[in-house]
């Protein structure tokens, strides 16, 4: 039987249990004292969850002697994040994308001397900028990757196509742009220089839409560029009308069936920007969780396209889904398990999302289970499409993950693994750290984030770029959004007719 359909010897802890019976997806057993996987790819994420105490013990030297923090994103390469989960070193942290720049400034202000970002460039840029408005200028901060590291998502809001759609909400009354956090500080600068501009999270992008729509009367709200994700806003709009006054009240308070309803006109979308990663989640991978994994929990990314949305949206009626951010993902599992919600001997969860979360989710997952919560194992199930073995016109690329890239996925399922997060390597991360600890500004030079000295508008990129980010946190701290935004919202006049 080849290891495509049966669990691998090598990746076993104790064997205990009754044998898995084979599936159709790629899946990681997480029992308490080892892991199990079923699937080359599966083998493959699994391989590092035990990581290699020399890779270890180095990682941890050169933090040391660097005196860095380290954040990085849950789609982190296997390698790095097993390393990173094992180290002794306390300035280090793994979450979402907005929580990493968080994280650097708590990191700078209880003592690191640096920051290493391991994560795609516009994290770099945004991190940097929040260092920058905190005061912290002259705190190192570093890539790992002399080439850039892109995103599909960021180019598209740096594309021709999204700056007519600004100036589309420009020429519009009213009008707010809700701008995705995952976009380049570029991106948000010129936006905040022609609308008035706030940024959202996967975690707060229904709130903050809503709470628009309850503070601004009339307001028209742009969201951008993620396709899917205004899609998805949508349809959960929708659906909470449908179910009534109860359901919408539950998305925001401010609001019932009629209000949202009502809003709904108003809520205008890009329609050409998509995560590579979160595309591949279509149709044909849809139809098989559903025929499948009818007893599974499924979860999914908001960014993921309509017919996983849908089926995954279904299943949190019903109390065995979710549909949000990374973090939102990491928490419904841990608080089903813990919860006993998962009952039964093996709980099953759908992976609706980049395969890196699995590391935070199996360390999560052990240590819920080591405290005798919920079942007696955990399985993780990769839901992965064959379009995802794909050439790549990038030279740094080469090819987009999947059979030809190497890492063992079978040709009925290509790999939900974003190519650009995996350009972040251990090996990286360990140089940009000893050019830290040397003081080498001149091999430092490539590693930094990019923006440095650029304008729009007559305004520094950096400064008019935080501007979004900022309103963002005071409705997050406030509850409401900033005083300063919703009157340039409201005192923007109708356009004159030509």
């Amino acid at each position: 039987m080849s290891t495509a359909t049966k669990w691998s010897e090598a990746s076993r802890g104790d064997g205990a249990g009754a044998a898995p019976t084979p599936d159709t997806f790629p899946t990681l057993r997480i029992r308490r004292d080892g892991f199990e996987a079923r699937g080359d790819y599966a083998v493959a994420q699994a391989r590092y969850l035990r990581p290699d105490p020399v890779r270890v013990a180095a990682l941890d030297a050169a933090l040391q002697a660097a005196n860095a923090g380290v954040v990085a994103h849950f789609y982190m390469d296997p390698e790095l994040q097993g390393v990173l989960a094992a180290c002794r070193w306390p300035h280090i942290h793994v979450s979402d994308s907005l929580v990493m720049a968080d994280k650097a400034l708590a990191m700078v202000e209880a003592g690191a001397s640096a920051i290493v970002v391991l994560g795609v460039d516009f994290m770099a840029e945004n991190a940097r900028a929040v260092l920058d408005a905190a005061g912290h200028e002259a705190i190192p901060l570093l890539r790992v990757s002399a080439a850039p590291i892109g995103c599909s998502l960021a180019e598209a809001a740096d594309s021709a196509a999204y700056h007519a759609y600004l100036l589309q909400a420009a020429a519009t009354q009213n009008a707010l742009h809700v701008v995705y956090i995952n976009t380049s500080l570029r991106a948000k600068a010129l936006a905040e220089s022609l609308v008035p501009t706030i940024a959202v999270t996967s975690s707060n992008v229904v709130r903050t839409v809503l709470q628009a729509f309850a503070q601004v009367p009339d307001v028209e709200v742009f969201f951008g560029p993620d396709t899917y994700m205004g899609h998805n806003l949508r349809a959960l709009f929708a659906g909470a009308v449908a179910l009534g006054d109860a359901a919408c009240a539950a998305l925001h308070p401010a609001h019932d069936a009629a209000s949202i309803a009502a809003a709904m006109p108003r809520l205008h979308t890009f329609e050409q920007g998509a995560c590579v990663v979160h595309h591949l989640f279509g149709r044909e991978v849809t139809a098989q969780v559903a025929r499948d994994y009818g007893d599974a929990f499924l979860t999914a990314h908001l960014e993921v396209p309509g017919e996983m949305f849908a089926l995954a949206a279904a299943a949190a009626q019903r109390g065995r889904g979710v549909v949000g951010s990374t973090s939102q993902i990491l928490q419904f599992i841990e608080r089903t398990l813990a919860s006993g919600a998962a009952d039964g001997q093996v709980a099953r969860y759908v992976l609706g999302t980049e395969a890196g979360m699995v590391t935070p989710i199996a360390h999560s997952v052990q240590r819920l289970l080591a405290a005798r919560q919920g079942a007696e194992a955990v399985d993780i199930v990769f839901p992965v499409a064959a379009e995802a073995v794909a050439a790549s016109d990038d030279p740094a690329l080469g090819v987009v993950p999947g059979v030809a890239g190497g890492e063992g996925c079978s040709t009925a399922g290509g790999c939900a693994t974003c190519p650009y997060m995996k350009m972040n390597t251990l090996d990286g991360a360990l140089r940009a750290l000893r050019l830290l600890a040397a003081g080498d500004a001149a091999g430092m030079a490539p590693l930094r984030p990019a923006n440095g000295g650029a304008r729009i508008a007559l305004q520094d990129v950096a400064t008019l770029g935080v501007q979004p980010i900022a309103a963002m946190r005071i409705y997050g701290a406030t509850g409401a959004l900033p005083d300063t935004l919703v009157a340039r919202t409201r005192s923007r006049l109708a356009p004159t007719p030509t």
